[in-house]
């Protein structure tokens, strides 16, 4: 039977289908009530039974522009007409020089080199080996270990797992690859030294100084960081703390990695978290909005110095090694043009910041009403609020299953998607979003909330 039948079948032929296909989810929870969408459009989805859904997380992070855009599909209808793929061995086409100009253009300083992969974790794992390789030309090759946070999640692929700093995700893996180092995140609402900003000095900053030093500078290749944090609850670190990370790694020979696969493609309200910040990293890691969800594509881009390493006769230096047989499709390439020009041509960076500030104010007004809002958190259109049981004490609500997963549960019952864990929520809608979608984002959940409190 052809899968379009299946799912048009849905609901006779659930348990056959279910089984022949993985999701993210664990198979037997989310068999229990399977959620397969058909269609999507704007900022909504709907489902194969013809539920809509409002989107307030753009898929997860990924639909920055919107669903079925119509700037991006004639783009990418158009490129199938003239090149569906180049030989990646031997050169490059078009829209990938393109895309690389437009990119350099847009990101901060001079960080004017780009390597295009297909997903974060590709992204994310190129540039670990080219924090390594970069030193190893550089006559430093004992300079190989990573470190970064936990709390953290990079990717899927074994490197970008082994920076990962979750246990539910690194257990089942493990042993994880050699060379990986954790330090604590800049979780100020629930320090893990026990001290309040801003007379904490900013230990958990100061201390990855103290981590190189014990290591041995001559033995560290990079840190690599999320901006903002996600999965442990949207961190977005005090202001002093990117630039002291920036500070450590010019005093050490290290290089300062920023992951914006989700901050990335306009999600803070600039172009990159790394201009929304004001701190520059050696390389920027992004992906999820940079294709607006239509085709896998993400991007590393590096400083002209680190690319420079890497340039020379091949007697003696063999360049990046590293290759994947999708990176910089024209089919992606010409996606990403168009979303590009859709943030840049339809200011969709100030519309960020003004929905982003509508949406902070919404929060707020929830947290106002409900003592069970403890924190919030986040930037542009990428926020979180956070669970407690006590606002005094912060202390927690049972995690089995959590307030957050039941009110994001209920959320998706009331027709709205958003992430969710046991202990908050987080909102990414698309950056697209008008001020009447926010608000019927924010109304939906505290519908939400108010069943989960009375039920």
């Amino acid at each position: 039977m052809e899968t379009l039948d299946l799912i048009s079948d849905a609901q006779t032929t659930e348990e056959r289908f279910l089984r022949q296909i993985f999701v993210r989810d664990q198979m037997h929870e989310w068999s229990k009530n399977p959620l397969i969408m058909s269609r999507a459009e704007g900022v909504h989805y709907w489902d194969v039974h013809g539920k809509k859904y409002l989107d307030a997380l753009s898929g997860i992070y990924v639909a920055s522009v919107g669903h079925g855009n119509k700037r991006v599909i004639e783009a990418i209808k158009k490129q199938l007409d003239i090149l569906c793929f180049s030989p990646p061995m031997h050169g490059t086409n078009p829209l990938a020089v393109q895309l690389a100009n437009m990119l350099a253009e847009v990101a901060p300083d001079d960080l004017s080199t780009v390597k295009f992969e297909c997903a974060g974790s590709e992204v994310t794992e190129a540039a670990i080996k080219l924090a390594r390789q970069y030193h190893r030309l550089k006559g430093s090759p004992g300079k190989y270990k990573i470190i970064s946070r936990y709390q953290s999640w990079h990717g899927s692929t074994l490197g970008a797992l082994s920076a990962s700093g979750l246990k539910s995700r690194k257990t089942v893996n493990e042993p994880m690859a050699p060379g990986f180092l954790h330090v604590f995140p800049p979780t100020c609402y629930r320090c893990p030294f026990g001290k309040s900003y801003p007379s904490c000095d900013i230990t958990c900053a100061t201390l990855v100084g103290d981590v190189i030093a014990m290591e041995d500078p001559a033995t560290v290749a990079a840190i690599m960081v999320e901006p903002i944090g996600h999965t442990g609850g949207v961190i977005d670190p005090p202001e002093e703390y990117l630039k002291l990370l920036r500070k450590i790694c010019d005093e050490n020979n290290v290089l300062l990695i920023f992951d914006e696969i989700i901050t990335g493609a306009g999600r803070t309200g600039q172009m990159f978290a790394a201009q929304t910040f004001g701190v520059t990293p050696d390389v920027l890691c992004t992906a999820k909005g940079l294709s607006g969800g239509y085709a896998p594509l993400s991007a590393m881009i590096c400083k002209g110095s680190i690319a420079d390493a890497f340039w020379g006769p091949v007697e003696t230096n063999p360049g990046f090694v590293e290759g994947h047989t999708f990176e910089g499709n024209p089919i992606s390439c010409a996606a990403g043009i168009a979303v590009l020009r859709e943030i840049l041509e339809r200011d969709l960076l100030a519309n960020t910041r003004t929905q982003g500030a509508r949406l902070r104010q919404g929060f707020e007004r929830l947290m106002a009403k409900y003592d069970v809002i403890g924190d919030l958190r986040g930037k542009g259109l990428f926020q979180a609020m956070e669970f407690v049981a006590d606002r005094a004490t912060k202390s927690r609500l049972p995690a089995n299953p959590g307030f957050g997963v039941e009110v994001g549960r209920r959320a998706l019952a009331n027709g709205l998607l958003c992430r969710f864990d046991p202990h908050w929520i987080a909102f990414g809608p698309p950056l697209v979003s008008t001020a009447e979608q926010i608000d019927e984002m924010v109304a939906i959940l505290e519908r939400s909330i108010d069943e989960v409190l009375h039920k």
